[in-house]
């Protein structure tokens, strides 16, 4: 399971890509806003799947914090087209300044719908996501789907920001979409995220 750490007391260098062991660790443009993550390979038998994003970026007069990690099942395709793909697809949607509650639910189905529609570039695999989007360091933006999980740490307390997406609570949702859930010994995978 990965997490995704937000500590609370918006231009820090991207940070992104895989590794069998990556975290990291940055602060806002102000230095009052700090933030971590850390994604750890399994114990499967082969390469690790997951990506991540974690940065400050400007866009017109608003500070965003972008955190994200994408945590692969059967392949690595699908969570490096989630991290090229997914905050942008957010942020091109027309009302996200005014609801982003809505734009990101959007987002997540247009960008589900994108994968699906190329599944024969992309393979059978899927990903998690978990997201958190920081607009100007006051309002905070969490959703995910999957397992992978949202922390934010605010007085040294530890608050657990999303609720996990099993596979095998989820299987006839799963299905539904055209996905799959198979058992493996000590591991879930659903086709997509």
């Amino acid at each position: 399971m990965d997490w995704l750490c937000c500590f609370f007391p918006s231009y820090s260098q991207l940070v992104g890509g895989r590794s069998s062991s990556t975290s990291g660790k940055g602060k806002n443009h102000e230095g009052l806003i700090k933030y971590g993550f850390s994604l750890v390979k399994g114990k499967a038998n082969h390469p690790m799947e997951d990506y991540h994003v974690a940065k400050f970026v400007q866009i017109q007069e608003h500070e965003l914090g972008l955190f994200a990690i994408y945590d692969g099942h059967l392949g690595d395709s699908v969570p490096a087209y989630l991290q090229k793909h997914l905050f942008s697809n957010i942020l091109k949607e027309e009302e996200f300044w005014v609801d982003p509650n809505r734009s990101i639910s959007k987002a997540y189905e247009r960008t589900d719908q994108a994968i699906l529609s190329n599944s024969s570039d992309l393979g059978r695999g899927g990903s998690t996501a978990v997201t958190a989007i920081l607009i100007n360091s006051k309002r905070l933006w969490v959703a995910n789907v999957g397992d992978s999980r949202a922390v934010l740490s605010r007085g040294g307390q530890a608050r657990q920001m999303t609720t996990d997406h099993e596979p095998n609570t989820e299987r006839g949702s799963i299905e539904n979409k055209g996905g799959f859930v198979s058992n493996m010994p000590g591991l879930f995978h659903s086709s997509h995220y």
